[in-house]
């Protein structure tokens, strides 16, 4: 019964989150750094070297990504690249969520454009 709640909590938790640390050193080592966010925010400010499907087509796109590499997935905060993170986990990809989104990324001082 205890295995059951904690499942249930963790669920309700989200997957575990990566620093921005964590996330550049996966993507330099070859995993695809995905941004989840609006072509609006996009363009107002990215990370260089990351692929953009916004989070209402990624389900309809699960078929462009690359399996066997982990998927770093990104937004602003953290919330959405969350819910894509599950998604593709779902889906039976390997996907990690970067914690804070873009927003942690640049706080860190990694490059942003």
């Amino acid at each position: 019964m205890i295995a059951f709640f904690r499942n249930l909590v963790s669920g309700l938790q989200g997957p575990p989150s990566l620093s921005p640390q964590e996330a550049q050193a996966l993507v330099t080592s070859g995993a695809v750094l995905l941004d989840v966010r609006s072509a609006a925010e996009r363009k107002a400010l990215s990370i260089p070297g990351s692929t953009h499907i916004p989070l209402g087509d990624l389900p309809a796109r699960l078929t462009t990504l690359p399996k066997g590499r982990i998927i770093v997935c990104q937004c602003a905060s953290g919330a959405r690249s969350a819910q894509a993170t599950r998604l593709l986990t779902d889906a039976g990809l390997d996907a990690r969520n970067l914690g804070g989104g873009i927003t942690a990324w640049r706080g860190a001082g990694l490059p942003t454009r």
